[in-house]
């Protein structure tokens, strides 16, 4: 088995004498696309949120690259190479594309100094513009963000994500809202990225997860009940029980 890119361990998260999650243990290598999959209520974006740094854990350990990570503050998290996006846009809309990536790579460099260098500022100039590129929004870039079309803003914020050259990358519901052909654009853009990094996501479109994962996460009620391939999960009895009886589907 290969070394592990996050393991989690043990994780549990409380609220008061609610547990969200309870003893969720696994293990994410690199360069795999991984989806976290459960009905409503299942402990989906918790266990994100912890993944994150969002949340501590109030039980168990994580670690990245073997480095324990448990307790260690959200802002640190990207520097160690995880970033996030979240399931409701979360962009500046009065700023151009351009900016919105711009300031995200410039406030994860250092504090706003107004002694920087022009060659430093070019150097955040060429990063925004790269990470734009990567994202298919380098057309759209002096456009103001409020603008775009919904899809385009989700795969905006990807961008202000990837400015942190993340090697793990959390994708929180990237298709919500999305029409067809807008989740296909997603799918085409979350594959590409694919091959440079490792990606975790939290969906509910189950054809494009069973199309899109090298594996799948089911959590139930806050525990996980199934670890596998797509083909594995498709065949698994306590996963159609639960999925099922919540009115999901595999379509």
């Amino acid at each position: 088995m290969s070394e592990a890119l996050l393991s989690v361990e043990n994780v549990g998260r409380s609220f008061g004498g609610f547990k969200a999650l309870e003893g969720v243990t696994a293990r994410f290598e690199p360069n795999k696309v991984t989806a976290v999959i459960g009905p409503n209520g299942a402990g989906k974006s918790t266990f994100f949120n912890v993944l994150s740094g969002v949340l501590p854990p109030s039980t168990g350990r994580i670690a990245f690259k073997g480095m324990d990570l448990t307790g260690t503050p959200q802002h640190r998290f990207a520097h160690l190479g995880i970033a996030r996006s979240y399931q409701i846009t979360n962009i500046f809309p009065l700023l151009s594309v351009h900016e919105n990536v711009r300031v995200a790579a410039q406030a994860r460099r250092s504090r706003y100094n107004i002694w920087t260098h022009r060659d430093r500022l070019q150097d955040l100039h060429h990063k925004a513009d790269a990470a734009l590129e990567a994202v298919g929004l380098q057309g759209q870039r002096d456009i103001t963000a409020k603008f775009l079309a919904h899809g385009q803003q989700r795969a905006l914020e990807i961008a202000v994500a990837l400015v942190a050259d993340p090697e793990l990358l959390l994708l929180d519901e990237p298709t919500a809202g999305m029409g067809p052909e807008e989740t296909k654009d997603m799918v085409a853009l979350i594959e590409r990225l694919a091959a440079q990094r490792t990606i975790l996501l939290v969906e509910h479109k189950m054809k494009m997860i069973l199309g899109l994962s090298d594996r799948i996460l089911v959590l139930h009620h806050g525990r996980l009940i199934a670890d596998g391939s797509p083909q594995h999960i498709q065949a698994d009895p306590e996963v159609r029980r639960v999925y099922l009886g919540q009115s999901h589907g595999y379509a």
